[in-house]
This record gives C-alpha cells, structure tokens and sequence, in this order.
C-alpha cells in the first residue's frame, strides 16, 4: 500500500511539474530519484536568440511520453518484457534513467547478466545516479553479494544520506537474512 502511495504520487508530482513547466523537466526522474541524468541532446546553441527559452521540442516530449509510459509499464502493469521494448525504442539506453529501468526489468525477468550490463551502462552515464546505484545493490543482494551490496549502501548514503527511500530499501533488504531466496 505505502509503496503503490508513493509510486501515484511521484507521478503525480511529475505530471504536476510537466504540465506547470515543460522546459523545467528536462529529465525524467526513475522512482522518485533526487538526481536527474544528462538532458536529452538539444540542438539549440547557447545564446541563441532564434527559439523561445520555454519552448519544449517535440524531441523531448516525445521522449517524455515514450518514458512515462514505460515507467507505468513496469510499476503499474509489472510487464517488464513491452517496458524493455518501450524504452529500447526511446534509443536513449546511454541515458541513466533509461539504462536503470531497463536494467530493472532484466533483473525482474531474472536475466541478471544482462541487467548488470545495464547498471552498469547506467552509472556510466551518471555515477551519481542514485536509483541506479539502490537497484544494482539489490542485484547484488539478490545475487548473495553482501560485500558489494554494502559497498553500493554507502555510496547511497554518500549521495542521499540515511534517510532517502533508496537508502532504507537496500538497507532493508541487506538486513534480510542471506539464503532467504527474496527478490526486491
């Protein structure tokens, strides 16, 4: 119940924000995340004076749609198989947040290798990416790595504090007896 809570109202706040400003949301923000990856690629220069500032190009609406729509996939549906077509088809998957949710729904799917290959695309993008660096600690934790999971808790705790929901969840889960079988 609190988890589906916070999931509607972190889409609703970005919907919130999207509708008040579409240049402010230059990113899409993975689950609540406090960091925001690289902004999609623009072609507008520094200074130019030829496009209005708060102009949002149909680029990055699309990207936002083609995003939000996955992130629904995947939270709302638990279809993980259309999400990684949904956001493949964004042929951002150099992008933090789109590497991160791709790297989630392989991991879901229990294909671990390649949604370790996804995290780690991630963290390339953005090391501070502080949704990535939560889910790859459960990965590490789903795969009885306790060290590197440890490891990812800190570099959490280093970006977000102790207190952020990425924090408590791998906290949480590194709390859980090892050899239990859970998947997070």
């Amino acid at each position: 119940m609190t988890k589906s809570l916070i999931r509607l109202t972190t889409l609703a706040l970005l919907s919130t924000v999207i509708a008040a400003s579409p240049s402010a949301l230059t990113t899409a923000y993975a689950a609540g995340s406090d960091t925001p990856s690289s902004p999609p690629p623009s072609d507008q220069k520094k200074g130019s004076k030829d496009k209005k500032h708060n102009e949002t190009k149909p680029d990055d609406r699309a990207f936002l749609d083609g995003y939000r729509a996955a992130y629904a996939t995947i939270y709302d549906k638990h279809d993980y198989t259309s999400a990684i077509t949904q956001l493949k088809a964004l042929k951002q998957d150099d992008r933090a947040d789109v590497a991160n949710l791709i790297g989630y729904s392989y991991r879901k799917l229990g294909d671990y290798k390649v949604s370790q290959a996804y995290y780690e695309r991630a963290l390339k993008a953005d090391p501070n990416h502080a949704r990535t660096w939560q889910y790859y600690g459960l990965w590490q934790v789903e795969q009885g790595n306790r060290d590197q999971a440890q490891y990812h808790l800190n570099k959490l705790a280093s970006l977000t504090g102790t207190n952020s929901a990425e924090y408590k969840s791998l906290a949480d889960a590194l709390a859980q007896t090892p050899g239990t079988g859970l998947t997070y």
